[in-house]
């Protein structure tokens, strides 16, 4: 074995490596390197948990409200959304079911412009609990896979709830202009 063939493990020329030249081991890791640089990138997209009822990030704005109705299960949760990003286009929300991972389309992909406001039926999520709203580049709609998934475990306890339209209308519009300012929270 010549001085530049010999691969030391602990001051002991390895076996293995008996034979092979230098630039196998680095042709290898390359290989490697390409392998796992091409499995990490469809795995790009960024998955951020929405936990609040008012949630702004990642170039987004999001802000949840519930009209009650007679009989709770009918009483319509509200979610606005905003892009504070010029750059998503398109927005698909899913329903999950967190044990089978079961789902269910919330909103089909529609185009998100200024922005877009999606409504479920609250009994919705007594079997899809997970909403998963996913934002997409134009460049991501074409490969139809979001950049971004903002996700939430059911209704957020911080949602409030009204009894009239127009205050539940009011309240997402004041929320979404306070996010957009830089504001974080709740009011």
């Amino acid at each position: 074995m010549t001085g530049a063939a010999r691969i030391w493990r602990w001051g002991v020329p390895c076996p293995a490596m008996k034979g092979v030249g230098p630039a196998r081991p680095m042709i290898g890791l390359f290989a490697l390197g390409l392998l796992l640089w091409g499995a990490g990138g469809a795995a790009l997209a960024a998955e951020v948990h929405g936990e609040n009822s008012s949630f702004a990030g990642q170039g987004v704005a999001l802000a949840w409200g519930i009209l009650k109705a007679p009989v709770e299960d009918q009483s319509q949760v509200v979610v606005r959304m905003v892009p504070i990003d010029p750059g998503y286009v398109t927005v698909d929300v899913e329903g999950v079911d967190p044990f089978t991972q079961a789902r269910r389309t919330i909103l089909q992909a529609q185009p998100l412009g200024a922005g877009l406001d999606v409504r479920s039926a609250r009994g919705t999520f007594a079997d899809f609990p997970r909403r998963e709203f996913h934002f997409y580049t134009a460049t991501d709609w074409q490969a139809k896979q979001p950049s971004l998934t903002i996700y939430f475990m059911g209704v957020p306890d911080t949602a409030p709830e009204f009894l009239a339209e127009a205050s539940l209308s009011a309240y997402l519009a004041e929320t979404i202009t306070r996010l957009q300012g830089g504001g974080r929270g709740t009011p």
